[in-house]
């Protein structure tokens, strides 16, 4: 007797779960400028690498004779597959039916993709659309959790100690999706489709009397700024683009090392414009990201959260191959100062780089924490302390190259234990900014002199002096003072020693990255 009756069912329902939610829902998605889960799955992934799992989960409907009528599929598309040849697990909700909000199969589906990236110890990637639940009627709605379930969220929390997550909001992403979404090690919003929302505008209207479309509420230009994402794209393509690189720099799994690469950029490349970068007048600023472009391997440096604060760079770069984190400060931002946002953000990438492994490189400009009535109000002092503390606690190796200020109690966040320490000329450290200190220290002497203006600038000048980096190498208080243009192959050499003190910290982290 054959089978061949069981076989032209399951390819039946195989053939109905490719289609999703049939010809129309796609269409419809398309007009609206969005691709399907399954085209942003292939858009990702390296050609034919998807392996699926689960393709008959789903609800199947019977006629009285047994005979399959209609299978719906699960909502929640999911699987193994290689980015760069290097395997991973991808999932993403399917919004051309009931809009991604969760079928019981669908559900379980999602649920299932933390388990199976922590049991293979892979990489998580998310792409999200859809929301968390409706109180719509369902042909099968999914059952309450019997108390003896492992908490639904535990595995989300055991991956960001374990695996590198990733995930990408390419519509509106409501409740568990949403949730699910910040739950990364890196996130990013397609600008032109996404909105991550608590509520959608019915509620939110009907709750709270505010009349807002979803992209007030959500859009990328509300959540690229507060922190809730990482990074913002153009578009779905441009979106996946960045969840590539992102991986690029990521071991498979804390017990592994992130993957060095070939580099044709020289190690003692030197590049005069560091020479000349810095302007001696203090009060004026200058681009950071320039100094990032000429010390690091040439198209490296990936940035993450330059719409959140901004005063402090974040992003992942190569040192002659070698994946580390680069934290430096934007002078062009409030100075510098470090604000209540700008240390949330430093404190989750140090978390980052010590959960997989990643040495630290510091370039630093940092006049202090940010001061002022809206700072207090911010809590600065209690996320700035947060921040120091953690930098305290990290274990992967740190280089800190004091580029210009150094000063008070936030330059601590920038030196790890035992970082290597490296000056240029134009640093200046202390307990706090000349300027600030000299009104505080001499305002009566300032204020009662025939010229105060130029008594100011008399007293900044002469405590300037004291603040220079040549007492400090002449003291053996930093390892070295070096000429600008000397900064590439300083820290080139400084990896190549750093390398070896990497296995050792292999296997998971003291904390692991919070949302």
């Amino acid at each position: 007797m054959s089978w061949k009756d069981k076989t032209d069912e399951l390819n039946a329902r195989r053939t109905a779960a490719l289609a999703q939610g049939g010809e129309e829902a796609v269409a419809k998605q398309h007009a609206k400028g969005r691709l399907t889960i399954r085209e942003r799955i292939d858009t990702l992934i390296d050609a034919d690498s998807f392996d699926e799992v689960g393709r008959a989960a789903g609800d199947a409907e019977f006629d009285e004779a047994g005979d399959l009528i209609e299978f719906t599929p699960a909502n929640f598309v999911l699987g193994f597959a290689k980015i760069d040849g290097r395997r991973v697990v991808v999932g993403g909700e399917d919004f051309t039916m009931r809009g991604g909000s969760p079928t019981t199969a669908g559900f379980r589906k999602s649920v299932y993709a933390e388990t199976v990236a922590l049991k293979h110890r892979l990489p998580l990637v998310r792409m999200h659309e859809g929301a968390g639940g409706s109180v719509g009627i369902q042909k099968n709605p999914t059952p309450p959790a019997p108390v003896f379930d492992p908490p639904r969220f535990r595995t989300v929390a055991q991956t960001l100690g374990s695996v590198p997550v990733a995930s990408a909001a390419m519509g509106a992403v409501a409740g568990l999706p949403a949730a699910r979404l910040v739950s990364s090690h890196f996130s990013v919003m397609s600008e032109e489709t996404a909105q991550i929302l608590i509520a959608g505008p019915a509620v939110v209207a009907r709750a709270m009397g505010e009349k807002l479309t979803k992209e007030e509420l959500g859009g990328a230009k509300v959540h690229a700024r507060n922190g809730t994402v990482d990074n913002a794209a153009k578009n779905e393509v441009a979106a996946l683009e960045q969840i590539k690189t992102f991986l690029s720099y990521m071991p498979s799994n804390v017990w592994e090392l992130p993957p060095v690469t070939q580099t044709d950029d020289p190690v003692d490349r030197q590049e005069d414009m560091l020479l000349d970068i810095v302007p001696h007048d203090r009060r004026r600023a200058f681009d950071m990201r320039r100094v990032i472009a000429a010390v690091f391997d040439i198209g490296s440096f990936f940035e993450m959260g330059k719409g959140y604060g901004r005063s402090q760079i974040m992003g992942l770069a190569r040192m002659n191959g070698q994946p580390v984190g680069v934290w430096g400060n934007d002078g062009r931002h409030l100075a510098g100062a470090m604000t209540a946002e700008g240390a949330h953000k430093a404190r989750r990438f140090m978390e980052l780089c010590e959960t997989f492994h990643l040495p630290i490189i510091c370039l630093i400009d940092e006049p202090g924490f940010m001061i002022g009535s809206q700072s207090e109000k911010q809590a600065t002092i209690r996320h700035g302390a947060a921040a120091v503390l953690t930098a305290a606690m990290t274990n992967v190796p740190w280089a800190s190259v004091m580029v210009r200020r150094s000063f008070g109690v936030a330059q601590a966040a920038h030196y790890g234990p035992d970082a290597y320490v490296i000056a240029w000329p134009s640093a200046e450290t202390g307990p706090l900014p000349v300027e600030g200190g000299v009104w505080v220290a001499y305002r009566r002497e300032i204020e009662s002199a025939a010229d105060p203006d130029a008594k100011r600038r008399e007293l900044e000048d002469m405590l300037a002096v004291k603040q220079s980096p040549f007492p400090r190498a002449e003291a053996f208080a930093i390892h070295e003072l070096i000429d600008p243009r000397e900064t590439r192959p300083m820290l080139c050499r400084w990896i190549d020693r750093a390398q070896p003190l990497l296995p050792q910290l292999l296997g998971p982290s003291g904390f692991a990255l919070r949302p």
